[in-house]
């Protein structure tokens, strides 16, 4: 597919009378056009998919007929996928890809599509997940690897107003469910992923440790190692998860609670003890300082050390106890080597980045729990994931080296995948004309340029 810029030239000039009072001219609406499309940056999606292997993967994998079917169930899967990258979050939004079939082709029913996920059982989620990764091996191929493997793990809160299976309340008193996620720190995708009720535990280890499993298995074989580094909030600060970390062979970097002993640990440090902490770019920080506590840490992994921060806190900040000096004290746990500890806290702090990528997974389907069975919901997760992937992958692959490079998908489906164009066919060759001087018609140019340069897997 060729993408062009371009302008509709007006045959005549209008002379529209206007009031004094309005800037704008009358609008006249009219059903004539034909060749539109609302979604010319989406076929990019669809196209990556392609062109790395998801495709070819999802059909061989989830094919149930050996007769030709007119909707082969990995295809749908692609397409639901799809379409939560490009912001829908229930099935019936698969009309805004069935409406435009010369993009996209020819899109199952949204009857089919049910059926399909009905459909998609363990097995068949094994099968998904397994194609997810051999795409991501081969994006990695192509992108390079990141540097340090860092694999975040959080929860969050999906609320359900309805009486869906296996929804309940949650710690917060809302309702609905919570899901515990894996994403990688320095590519944004979505690693892994369960689904839990509402009422299930922050700090339940084999949730953790079964995350973390999946979530390894997604990576290309060698990627983890001594160096991959997972890091958790303080629901990570179990001994059964950190022995599982540590049996792995991977570092681990987890929040830790202030009970009794810590905080008098906390209160005792010296003043010169205390070392300054380390902003976003790797400045000495006002107004914080971080140090190593001599405490009894004998019950967990060899090597665990427990890292505190001391900070001035903000202005309306609570504090739940404080020295003379009215700081604010944060504790870490980590297994990683070497002397530099406010470097060690500050790659730690840096896992709040993971809210970002939760709330941009919501913004792809994740904020809707759309079906009443529980395994059907469990699969639209797994297609959230791979929809955040999608559009990971479309970072890293058409978009380097663009101001989009680090675009969330809401900028992502204004600036890109949402642009309106003309479609022409001819000489067998599909054509789509955008609005000449869209500020980022330079950018989608070039990153369907990108794509068909990419080499087929």
């Amino acid at each position: 597919m060729v993408v062009t810029t371009t302008a509709k030239v007006p045959t005549r000039k209008v002379t529209v009378p206007m009031k004094a009072t309005t800037t704008r001219l009358p609008v006249e609406v009219t059903c004539d056009a034909e060749g539109l499309t609302s979604r010319a940056g989406t076929a990019l999606l669809t196209g990556l998919s392609d062109r790395i292997g998801l495709t070819r993967g999802l059909v061989s994998s989830l094919r149930v007929h050996s007769r030709a079917v007119a909707h082969e169930p990995g295809r749908i899967v692609r397409d639901v996928s799809v379409m939560l990258a490009d912001g829908g979050d229930c099935l019936t939004d698969l009309g805004v890809l069935r409406d435009q079939e010369v993009l996209f082709g020819p899109v199952a029913s949204n009857t089919t599509a049910l059926r399909c996920i009905e459909r998609l059982d363990e097995t068949m989620l094994a099968c998904v997940r397994k194609a997810r990764a051999a795409s991501r091996a081969h994006v990695w191929r192509l992108a390079g690897a990141p540097r340090r493997v860092i694999l975040d793990i959080d929860a969050t809160l999906v609320t359900s107003h309805s009486d869906k299976e296996r929804a309940a309340g949650n710690y917060k008193g809302g309702y609905g469910f919570h899901p515990l996620l894996c994403f990688e720190a320095t590519t944004d995708e979505a690693l892994a992923g369960i689904l839990r009720p509402g009422n299930a535990g922050s700090n339940t280890a084999t949730d953790h440790v079964e995350v973390l499993d999946r979530a390894l298995a997604q990576l290309p074989a060698g990627s983890a190692g001594p160096g991959t580094l997972v890091r958790c909030d303080s629901a990570g600060a179990t001994h059964m998860f950190l022995s599982a970390v540590v049996a792995r062979g991977l570092s681990f970097s987890v929040g830790f609670d202030l009970s009794g002993r810590v905080r008098v640990a906390c209160l005792a440090v010296p003043e010169e003890d205390w070392i300054p902490a380390l902003d976003a770019v790797g400045d000495p920080r006002d107004g914080a300082w971080v140090t190593e506590l001599d405490i009894d840490l004998s019950g967990w992994p060899e090597g665990t050390r427990a890292i505190c921060r001391r900070e001035r806190p903000h202005p309306g900040a609570q504090l739940t106890f404080s020295d003379e000096g009215g700081h604010r004290f944060q504790v870490m746990l980590t297994n990683q080597r070497g002397s530099r500890i406010a470097r060690l806290e500050q790659l730690h702090r840096t896992r709040a980045a993971i809210e970002d990528s939760i709330r941009c997974s919501k913004a792809s389907g994740l904020r809707n729990m759309p079906f009443h069975s529980f395994s059907k919901n469990e699969a639209w997760l797994e297609l959230v994931l791979m929809g955040c992937d999608l559009v990971a992958w479309t970072r890293m692959l058409l978009l380097h080296g663009t101001d989009m490079a680090t675009a969330e998908p809401k900028t992502l489906r204004y600036r890109l995948f949402h642009v309106a164009g003309r479609i022409l066919t001819g000489s067998g060759q599909l054509k789509v004309r955008l609005q000449r001087g869209w500020e980022w018609g330079s950018a989608i140019i070039g990153a369907f340029a990108r794509l068909r340069a990419l080499p087929a897997s």
